[in-house]
């Protein structure tokens, strides 16, 4: 698991509130700094590959593990 500087607990959230959430969250962070989401929702996988594409943020990883999705998301 990689570094990173803060942590948003998404979990028992549904679409879009973790997407939400994370922007919310990475507003508050520096360039460079990476954010980490933990979501339940199954469809945060395509939507924080959907929301890295369009913010232009990188999404420096996404895992499953135990029904938890784990994202690495780095603010532009």
């Amino acid at each position: 698991m990689a570094d990173f500087d803060q942590e948003l607990d998404a979990c028992g959230l549904n679409c879009p509130l973790p997407i939400l959430r994370a922007k919310k969250s990475l507003s508050s962070l520096e360039s460079g700094q990476v954010l980490r989401i933990i979501a339940t929702d199954p469809g945060s996988v395509k939507d924080f590959e959907a929301f890295a594409k369009q913010t232009g943020n990188e999404l420096l990883e996404s895992s499953e593990e135990g029904g938890k999705f784990h994202f690495l998301v780095k603010k532009k």
